[in-house]
């Protein structure tokens, strides 16, 4: 994306009292951190302009960040002391300036000009290699049979700059496998930021001097839960390799946290005090949870949480976010945070997901597609059949506890998935949306009602705005 000469100087003004503002940070934290909420809000929310939309969004913050006993004035002055200066810098500018202000900005006039969705993060799989082999996992099936090359890694994030996406997730496989050319890309494209959820396992010395140079990446640890368990998922001593790793990161005072799948058999643990008090003492600042997924031919419906489990959690993750929870991390809830995002952000209507055999595919637990990136370019795949279906039917419920076209409205992804041609893109066992769909019916089915009082009972009585229109005010 070509910048004009007025944006060129405000993006230059701006990293410029970044570096003002830290300095202030670090002699005087509690002060400087609502300094660095008002530049933010001056460079972000222009006084007397169309954009002057998000000053409620900042001066709750800043009431936040008043009130002595907020656990947010701990996770940022932890944030400032324990995470390196060119980190923390480089996620301000990236995540907060270039992603979230200027890019959404340019994402709200394409969705408009351009009638289809447009990412505000790409997740893409750099392989489908990985250097363990875990139960259920399909990389261990797929081995080194998909890679995408540097050049197309290049053409997914320049391309999705171009449309005004500066946040790239990548997964795989194991994607620190291709870590020297990860290091490239981020180097190539200093302006976005890239996080990274890997096993960890990967992760030494002198690579951990690389993300410090670099300065836009950070990373998200897949861990199961007990030491027990993640073994005998992962491999005999895994647990111990994945703290190990924390802790060398948190030495080099990286940017990290981990990715949970819960499920019905580990939801209490893994959001237990003990549990969270774990992973702050090994340095986490972020944790994602992910509700498990039946997808593929072998995959156990009985993982899938009841309502009773999923209620629990969508409490039990408010409780650990709250202000009042003193333990310095942030939590999100894939599935049960769709309140906050108007349901569904699959099909490029705030993400999508790029398989390591170049698929484009609506979200990564969806394995259909209709287009790949050695034929299309990014903004061609947005228009395909598959990506307009999502975005002519989004949101998929007026409910957002119920957001997805695959759990919990059964059948509507198998709806999409025919009138579009898409295919499955599992290599070592397709699987009809129809089988899929099949092993979500009771799950939709018992979960409404739940979700419906969940709902009614947070305020919300009336059917929701349609997200473009919100998204772009």
């Amino acid at each position: 994306m070509q910048l004009s000469i007025t944006e060129k100087a405000k993006r230059a003004a701006f990293n410029k009292a970044v570096d003002v503002v830290y300095a202030r940070v670090k002699k005087d934290p509690e002060k400087g951190i609502l300094d660095a909420v008002n530049v933010m809000e001056e460079y972000m929310n222009p006084k007397s302009s169309e954009e002057s939309s998000n000053k409620g969004a900042f001066d709750r913050i800043r009431k936040e960040l008043s009130t002595p006993d907020s656990k947010w004035v701990e996770y940022a002055i932890d944030m400032v002391e324990n995470v390196d200066e060119n980190l923390v810098k480089g996620f301000i500018r990236n995540f907060g300036y270039n992603s979230a202000y200027m890019g959404n900005k340019k994402r709200n006039e394409l969705m408009r000009s351009e009638g289809c969705n447009i990412p505000w993060a790409i997740l893409f799989d750099p392989t489908s290699a990985c250097n363990l082999k875990c139960i259920g996992c399909w990389a261990a099936e797929y081995g080194h049979r998909n890679n995408l090359s540097y050049e197309e890694m290049e053409k997914i994030v320049r391309e999705g700059r171009d449309l005004g996406c500066y946040f790239y997730i990548m997964t795989g496989g194991e994607p620190l496998v291709r870590k020297d050319d990860i290091v490239k890309l981020a180097k190539e494209f200093d302006d976005c930021e890239f996080h990274i959820f890997t096993n960890g396992t990967l992760i030494d010395d002198a690579f951990c001097k690389q993300v410090i140079d670099c300065g836009n990446i950070s990373f998200a640890m897949s861990i199961e839960g007990t030491e027990e368990s993640t073994d005998a998922r992962r491999g005999d001593g895994v647990y111990q390799k994945v703290i190990d790793a924390m802790d060398l990161l948190y030495k080099y005072k990286l940017l990290y946290g981990v990715s949970i799948c819960y499920t019905s058999a580990n939801y209490k643990y893994v959001t237990a005090d003990d549990f969270i008090q774990m992973l702050v003492d090994h340095g986490c600042k972020l944790a994602w949870y992910f509700h498990y997924m039946p997808v593929g031919n072998d995959a156990d419906p009985s993982l899938m949480l009841d309502p009773e489990q999923r209620t629990y959690m969508y409490h039990r993750v408010r409780e650990l976010r709250s202000s009042g929870y003193h333990k310095n991390i942030f939590t999100l809830d894939f599935q049960n945070d769709g309140e906050y995002i108007n349901g569904c952000i699959a099909g490029g209507r705030n993400y999508l997901h790029i398989n390591s055999a170049g698929d484009y595919e609506p979200c990564v637990f969806i394995h259909y597609s209709d287009s790949n990136i050695r034929e299309k370019s990014l903004l061609e795949a947005l228009k395909s059949p598959l990506f307009m279906a999502y975005h002519d039917n989004q949101p998929f419920s007026d409910n957002h506890l119920r957001p997805c076209p695959m759990l919990e409205n059964s059948g509507r992804i198998t709806q999409m998935v025919n009138a579009t041609g898409a295919h499955s893109t599992d290599l070592v066992s397709p699987e009809s949306p129809e089988h899929l769909c099949a092993k979500t019916v009771d799950y939709a089915k018992n979960w409404k009602p739940v979700a419906d009082k969940l709902w009614h009972d947070s305020g919300h009585d009336t059917p929701s705005v349609k997200y473009l229109d919100k998204d772009a005010e």
